[in-house]
């Protein structure tokens, strides 16, 4: 299928006959084509990691206060409001609608 395409743009863009022979055009061109089942194969990886230096500069959009990063659940944490902002592929996702509550440990009376 893949060289019918090719054969048809080669045809209908460089013209059969100027200069280069239709087949060895589609030929260079299709010769160096990846398989489809090399993308298929691959695994997932791990998640990459959070870079722990942007807690420097990053705040809870709600509060403005500063976050903590939990390393298990891969979220940044706002301790006063109770709010878990996730983190996906190592970028932190700081919108409120996105954001997790958390439970607080109420004060024993």
């Amino acid at each position: 299928m893949f060289r019918n395409v090719v054969s048809r743009l080669v045809t209908e863009s460089v013209g059969v006959g100027r200069q280069v022979k239709h087949s060895e055009v589609v030929k260079s061109l299709t010769a160096g084509r990846a398989s489809a089942r090399s993308f298929t194969e691959a695994t997932d990886e791990a998640q990459p990691p959070f870079d722990s230096s942007l807690l420097d500069f990053l705040v809870c959009p709600l509060s403005k206060k500063p976050l903590r990063y939990d390393a298990k659940t891969n979220e940044l944490i706002n301790e006063e409001l109770g709010i878990a902002y996730p983190i996906v592929d190592g970028i932190p996702n700081m919108i409120p609608q996105d954001a997790r509550l958390i439970k607080k440990d109420e004060p024993e009376q």
